[in-house]
Parts: C-alpha cells; structure tokens; sequence
C-alpha cells in the first residue's frame, strides 16, 4: 500500500494572479487556469468514488486500504480547497468557468451507479493527472517564473497526484472491477477530458482577449507538440493504460520523490 502524506503547501493564495501568470504565455495561462477550474467538483468526485469504493469493500479488506484510503482524501481535499481559492482569483480577472456547471450535469448521471464505474472513472482521470504530472515536473521551466507560489501549486499538486496514482485503480481491481469497462472509461474519459479542457481554454482564451493573435496559437503549436511537447511526450504513457497488465506503478514516479525532498520548505505535513 501506498503511504500518502497529507501535506499544507506554504504558499500564500491571497494575492492577486498575473494575467498571463505562466511563462508570460496565453495559450499555457489558459491552458492551466482551465484545468484549475474542474478541479474542486472533479476532485470532490474522485473523494466521494474512493470513500465508495473503501465502504464496498468486504471488512477483511477494509484494513488493507484504510490509511491509504485516509491519505488520498486528504491529499485531494487539500488540492480543492487551494483550487477553489486560485478560481477566484481567475473570476476576477474576467474569466467565466464553464466547465464545473457541465461537469456537475454530468456526473448527476452517476446517481445510482455501481461503485465500480464510479471507480474506473476516477481511475481514468488519475491516470491522465498522473502523466501531465511527470510531464510538469520534468519541464518546471515551462511554468515560467512570473508567479512561483502558482508554479510552486502546480508542482506539489503534481508531486502528490503521482504519489496517490495507485488508489482508485487499486480499489477498481479490489472489488473485481472489468478490463473491459476499465477500457471503456478510459475512451470515454479521454474524450470528454480532452474536448471540456479545449472548450475552457479557448473560453479563456477569448475572454483574455488572446483567442485571435498569432502568438497565441504559435505558443500553443510549440507548448503541445514541440521537441518537448505536452501531446509528443505523455501519448505513449496514455496508451499504457490500455494494456492487460497495466498497473499504475509501472509509471515512472521519480521526478514526484525529488521534488518533495527538494523542497521540503514549502510544505508542512499535517500533523507535524
């Protein structure tokens, strides 16, 4: 089992964010803010599956999963709290977040469902925030050295989505959850992420005033598929997932253990 630290990141979320806070880039600002604001109601979701998933289990099991289970809530819970104060900050600059309102339409739907589908939902998505974390953590350049309490949000969120990638995919295989409909999930959560991820970026985008200049879709040809491209360097980890004998470990979680030991000034673990 996983031991997962739940940690108070040392970052004041009071003042206000620069326009384009990241890299001085408006296609990555808008990129990142966008991802920003689905996390609270998604990431309320992820808690609200594991929290199912750990009741469904039989007792015997429970025990295994129980501090695990305890960590991924409170790791999570930290990262919506945080979000929710950083969304605010982006509704004063003028953005409007679409995404959370459809997000929340949508996951009514899950009413009802079998604990499993909710876990293999999740799962999926953890699966998508665990590469785009390595990818962050390799390249902590790209977050650009405008606000580094945001680069600094960025990359602990990173860090600890890498730690807790085991979780909910654990709990789907505990309760005897398909490859099939850990496969479907996987294409279904693939579209509607990446479709709702370039609605709100160019949302952004477009109240940013940046939708229609050169530079903004220049900066965005080179952050997405350049020598050290977004798409060019998570694919094939992405396409993992959909191999019989995936597991969430055999990504790679080195650059998660660095950073946290790197900079253990700015966090305090709860508790401690």
């Amino acid at each position: 089992m996983t031991d997962l630290v739940v940690r108070r990141l040392l970052v004041d979320m009071e003042q206000t964010i620069p326009r384009h806070w990241c890299a001085g880039d408006a296609f990555r600002t808008a990129l990142f803010n966008a991802l920003s604001m689905s996390f609270p109601v998604g990431e309320q979701f992820f808690i609200d599956s594991v929290r199912k998933g750990f009741q469904a289990l039989p007792p015997g099991q429970q025990e295994k999963f129980r501090a695990e289970v305890q960590g991924f809530i409170g790791q999570e819970a930290t990262h919506r709290r945080l979000h929710a104060l950083y969304n605010a900050h982006l509704e004063k600059l003028g953005l409007v977040n679409d995404w959370e309102p459809r997000a929340r339409d949508r996951l009514k739907m899950m009413e009802g469902q079998d604990v499993r589908h909710w876990l293999g939902i999740t799962a999926a998505n953890e699966h998508f925030t665990a590469i785009l974390a390595d990818f962050m953590l390799r390249n902590p350049d790209l977050l650009g050295d405008q606000d580094p309490r945001l680069k600094t949000l960025w990359l602990w969120h990173s860090a600890e989505e890498s730690e807790h990638k085991n979780t909910a995919f654990d709990l789907y295989q505990a309760l005897g959850g398909s490859h099939a409909w850990r496969l479907t999930w996987m294409r279904r959560v693939t579209t509607i992420f990446l479709m709702d991820t370039l609605r709100q970026t160019i949302n952004n985008l477009h109240h940013d005033g940046t939708l229609w200049k050169w530079s903004t879709w220049k900066g965005a040809a080179s952050y997405l598929f350049g020598q050290r491209g977004l798409v060019r360097l998570t694919y094939q980890p992405w396409r993992a997932y959909f191999k019989r004998d995936f597991h969430p470990d055999q990504q790679e979680s080195g650059a998660s253990v660095a950073w946290l030991e790197a900079n253990r000034h700015q966090y305090q673990p709860v508790g401690a």
